[in-house]
C-alpha cells in the first residue's frame, strides 16, 4: 500500500482532480492518502469532499487522514512514498496584492506575476523556505519519497530542491500536454491529430522543437495561418484572439512555445512597455490578470463548495495530471513518458547544467529520469537563459540570504530591466521587501 501526501491540501478542486485521479488508477486505491495544510477551515472541506469521493469511485477505499499545521507535518509525512505540492504561500491577500500594486507604483505592470518579473522572484522567496522547511522533514521521515511540485514558480522552486536538499523532486506542469493540440485546434487543424511532436526547453518556455503528421512537418501550414490571423488581428478593429503574443514570438523566432500568451508577454521586453503602450491593446495584452482570477475565483468557491464538499454522489474522470500517472509508473513499473521539470546536466548542453530545464523524461521502478534532449536552436537557447539567469539568482538569494542577489535578480529579468533604472529597481525590491515583512526571512 502506497502512502501519498498533498501538501496544500485546501486547494480543494486540485486535491479533487489529482487525488480522484489516484482513487481511478488501481495499483494506487488502497493507499493512505494523508491530507496536510496551515487552513483548518479549508483542510476539513477537502476531507469531506474526498471521503465522498473514496466512497464514491473507489472500490477497494483510501484511508484518508487530516494533518494541520507545522507541528502535524511530520506525521502526515512519516514514510510516505509521494508529496504532491500544491502550495501557495501568501495567497491573494496580502502577497499576490502585494506582488502587483508596488511594481505599479514604479510604472512596471504585470499579468500573471507567478513564474518570473519582479513578482515570480517574490513569490519564489517567501514560497522555498517553507518548501525548505518540507525538506528537512521529508529528508527525516520519508527519505526515499518524489516530491512532485506544482508550484509555482516551477523552475525556482524545483531548482532549489534539487540543488539545495536531498529530496528527489520533479517539476510538473500541463502547458506541455496541451501545447500541440491547443495550437492546431486554434489554428482549425485540430483534424490533424494525433501529430508527433517534440518539446524541450524550460518551464513556460519550452519550445515545440517539431510537429508532424506521418512525417510531414506542420510548421509551414502553422505559420502561414498564424501570421496570417495575428496581421489581420492587429489592423484598426480588427478581431483580437488569445494567444496574439505568442504567435509574434513564433513569428520572431522561428518556434511556439509552451505557455499562455498572458504569461510570455510578461516575460519578454517587448510587449509591456511604457513606450509603446499602444501594444497593450494591439496584441491583447490583460494586464492584472492574476489578481482579476483570483478574485473570481474566490467567489465562484461559494458555489463549488457546495458542489463538491456536500454531495455524497460526487464523480470523477481521470484527468490528464500527470501525478497519478508518475505514481503508477514508479509502483507497477510499466513506464511512461513525460513533461517533466529536472537538473539539466547535460540534457540540453547549450543551456546552463545547474539550470532547471523542461524536457521528455522516462519513468519507471527508478523514479523520473530525464531524457537527452540535444542542442537548443541557439536564438531559443538565448531566450531561456535570460530567463535561467533570474532563477539562478533567485536561488542563490534564498540559499545565502544576500540581498544583493535579489537586487541582480530583478536587474536581469528582461521585463524589469526593459522599463526601470538599476536605482529604480533597488528601490522596488526594498519596497517589497519591506511590504512583506514577516512572510520573508530576514536579508542582508
Amino acid at each position: 500500500m502506497a502512502k501519498i501526501t498533498f501538501m496544500g491540501a485546501g486547494s480543494t478542486v486540485f486535491a479533487k482532480n489529482v487525488l480522484g485521479d489516484c482513487m481511478l488508477t488501481p495499483s494506487l486505491q488502497d493507499a493512505h492518502i494523508a491530507l496536510y495544510d496551515v487552513d483548518g477551515k479549508r483542510l476539513q472541506e477537502s476531507k469531506m469532499m474526498l471521503d465522498n469521493l473514496n466512497a464514491c469511485c473507489n472500490k477497494k477505499r483510501a484511508k484518508i487522514t487530516a494533518h494541520l499545521g507545522e507541528k502535524n507535518r511530520r506525521a502526515a509525512l512519516r514514510d510516505a512514498n509521494f508529496v504532491v505540492n500544491a502550495i501557495q504561500v501568501g495567497g491573494y491577500e496580502p502577497s499576490t496584492v502585494i506582488d502587483f500594486e508596488i511594481p505599479k507604483k514604479y510604472g512596471l505592470r504585470q499579468t500573471i506575476a507567478d513564474t518570473l518579473g519582479i513578482g515570480g522572484i517574490m513569490r519564489g522567496l517567501r514560497t522555498i523556505p517553507v518548501m525548505k522547511a518540507f525538506a528537512d522533514d521529508i529528508e527525516a521521515v520519508c527519505p526515499n519519497a518524489w516530491f512532485l511540485n506544482y508550484t509555482n514558480p516551477m523552475s525556482l522552486l524545483s531548482g532549489f530542491m534539487q540543488r539545495h536538499t536531498a529530496v528527489k523532486t520533479v517539476g510538473l506542469c500541463h502547458s506541455v500536454q496541451v501545447c500541440a493540440k491547443g495550437l492546431l485546434d486554434s489554428l482549425g487543424m485540430g483534424d490533424l491529430q494525433p501529430v508527433q511532436w517534440k518539446i524541450a526547453g524550460i518551464n513556460h518556455m519550452a519550445w515545440l522543437l517539431e510537429i508532424a503528421k506521418d512525417g510531414k512537418d506542420l510548421y509551414p501550414e502553422i505559420k502561414k495561418r498564424a501570421f496570417a490571423m495575428n496581421d489581420a488581428a492587429r489592423k484598426k478593429n480588427g478581431k483580437k484572439h488569445w494567444d496574439m503574443v505568442r504567435y509574434e514570438i513564433m513569428r520572431a523566432f522561428g518556434y511556439y512555445n509552451t505557455e499562455s500568451s498572458e504569461h510570455t508577454a510578461e516575460y519578454h521586453p517587448y510587449f509591456i512597455k511604457g513606450t509603446h503602450p499602444e501594444l497593450i491593446a494591439e496584441l491583447n495584452i490583460p494586464l492584472d490578470e492574476y489578481p482579476r482570477r483570483c478574485i473570481d475565483q474566490i467567489a465562484a468557491w461559494e458555489k463549488q463548495r457546495a458542489e463538491l464538499v456536500h454531495n455524497k454522489k460526487v464523480k470523477h474522470e481521470r484527468t490528464h495530471e500527470y501525478g497519478s500517472y508518475i505514481m503508477e509508473a514508479i509502483t507497477t513499473d510499466r513506464p511512461i513518458e513525460i513533461g517533466g521539470n529536472v537538473l539539466n546536466h547535460g540534457i540540453i548542453p547549450n543551456l546552463p547544467a545547474n539550470a532547471c530545464v523542461e524536457v521528455p523524461c522516462l519513468v519507471n521502478r527508478n523514479g523520473v529520469q530525464g531524457c537527452y534532449v540535444g542542442e537548443l536552436p541557439e536564438q531559443l537557447a538565448a531566450l531561456n537563459r535570460t530567463h535561467i539567469n533570474v532563477h539562478l539568482l533567485t536561488i542563490e538569494a534564498a540559499a545565502t540570504l544576500k540581498k544583493e542577489a535579489i537586487y541582480h535578480a530583478a536587474m536581469l529579468d528582461p521585463h524589469t530591466r526593459a522599463e526601470l533604472t538599476l536605482d529604480q529597481i533597488r528601490h522596488l525590491v526594498d519596497d517589497l521587501l519591506a511590504a512583506h515583512g514577516k512572510m520573508l526571512p530576514k536579508y542582508r
